[in-house]
């Protein structure tokens, strides 16, 4: 669709989005009123900019409140006329009957955020992931498997139905070890899974331990979600090259949605859903922000029913690249390397910010080290300034070496001197879903 096309469509449906918000959900009435936004008025990007934004702790904070909102503009969309306890506060937009699926935040940023999703939400959850696995190639005659049980977590939940609903096999692999999701994939013949890039790393270790090469398994394509390594240079080359596959990234919240995913073609990024979704990027001013510069995200999901958001801060942060940085012809926007990391991965060290994926990219292209890692930040003993090391596995007798590379390598691409720590193989921990790799032990570090 060409661009002046799509932005007149996002701009209607966030006005018929703020509309709906306005006449079903008290918080948002209040914010609305309060900024002297008159919905029906929503006409152009600087309107919707003058609409408040909506953070992770307000939500909290609404979902903790007793509901007593007033009749929607039909019987479907009506929301609650008295107030009933439900797990949603003040932020459910329909009749507790019209829930249909319950799940909830994973609460690493704080208490978890519960979200409600109607039949029709999870229609459209459904569309957004078919949306992406399609972009990635995925057809009726994939397998596809799951190595998750998916809990309360969306995203599985999400893509399973959306294969579906494509038409691919889906194998769920829940509750089981490693060992025999690895035989399971090689057994069945699998042509897909899904995971985090953590544990497609681990899946590889794992196979190769058990005498199975996973490039000579069936698996086609990896996709990747949950941490911004499948669109980090170096990992994604070494999922590639370890499962002899073509891997994925893909980027969503529980609160928003699938917004973000790679295509199958040359760029190294993420394209905006935004068919789907109004997404800002804007600096620390909220001013958005120019092709070519990096900003966080502000995400309004367009055609959320149960539960809906407007202009919520996702805080991801990306550098925005315009539509024709990828070859395959789609007219979303792109952040160009995808998610480079969440506001709060980034911390200053001696002055200098520290990128997680920078450190990430380096370890991963390093044949003399294993896959996984630790940094770690804490004050120096004797000097008023900081210390950053790093602790890997070594995979090779030659440590000084690989200590001399590491060290001159991260010092390029992050601008910091950093202690190396090589260990034996082993001996870290090999997470099952998603790592936190960054310690900070410092006092009151911003």
């Amino acid at each position: 669709m060409p661009r002046d096309r799509l932005e007149r469509r996002q701009i209607r449906k966030f006005r018929e989005q703020a509309v709906y918000v306005y006449e079903n959900v008290p918080v948002f009435r209040r914010k609305l009123d309060q900024a002297g936004i008159v919905p029906e008025e929503i006409g152009s990007f600087e309107d919707v900019r003058a609409v408040p934004t909506t953070t992770k702790d307000e939500l909290r904070r609404a979902q903790e409140t007793s509901e007593d909102g007033s009749k929607g503009p039909s019987g479907e969309t009506k929301a609650v006329t008295e107030t009933k306890s439900t797990p949603y506060g003040e932020l459910l937009a329909v009749e507790p009957e019209a829930v249909r699926e319950y799940h909830q935040t994973s609460g690493t940023t704080g208490t978890p955020l519960r979200q409600a999703d109607s039949g029709r939400d999870w229609e459209w959850w459904s569309d957004c992931w078919a949306t992406v696995l399609w972009s990635q190639g995925i057809r009726p005659d994939d397998r596809v498997f799951f190595p998750f049980s998916y809990n309360v977590f969306v995203a599985f939940w999400a893509a399973h139905y959306a294969c579906e609903r494509i038409g691919a096999e889906v194998i769920p692999g829940g509750n089981l070890s490693s060992v025999e999701r690895v035989e399971l994939i090689d057994d069945l013949e699998a042509t897909v899974f899904m995971t985090t890039p953590t544990y497609a790393l681990r899946l590889g270790e794992v196979a190769e331990q058990e005498g199975i090469d996973p490039a000579a398994t069936s698996i086609e394509r990896i996709v990747c979600a949950g941490e911004p390594g499948a669109s980090v240079p170096g990992t994604k080359a070494k999922l590639e090259e370890r499962w002899g596959a073509t891997v994925h990234d893909h980027a969503g919240a529980t609160e928003t949605g699938a917004w973000g995913y790679s295509c199958e073609g040359d760029s190294l990024g993420l394209h905006f859903n935004e068919a789907q979704f109004l997404i800002e990027v804007v600096d620390d001013d909220g001013v958005p922000v120019e092709p070519g510069e990096t900003g966080t995200l502000i995400v309004t999901p367009l055609d959320r029913h149960a539960q809906p958001y407007l202009r919520f801060e996702q805080r991801d942060r990306v550098r925005l690249e315009e539509p024709s940085a990828c070859d395959c012809g789609r007219t979303f926007r792109l952040a160009d390397g995808g998610v480079l990391g969440r506001d709060d991965d980034f911390t200053t060290v001696n002055g200098v910010l520290l990128s997680p994926t920078a450190v990430e990219d380096v370890v991963r292209q390093h044949d003399g080290v294993a896959d996984e890692y630790k940094i770690v930040i804490d004050h120096h003993d004797e000097k008023e300034s900081d210390v950053v090391t790093l602790i890997t596995e070594a995979k090779t007798q030659d440590v000084e070496t690989t200590r001399t590379e590491l060290r001159h390598r991260l010092k390029q691409a992050c601008g910091l001197s950093f202690r190396i720590t090589l260990r034996e193989g082993g001996v870290l921990e090999r997470p099952e879903l998603k790592a936190d790799r960054v310690v900070d032990r410092r006092v009151n570090h911003v």
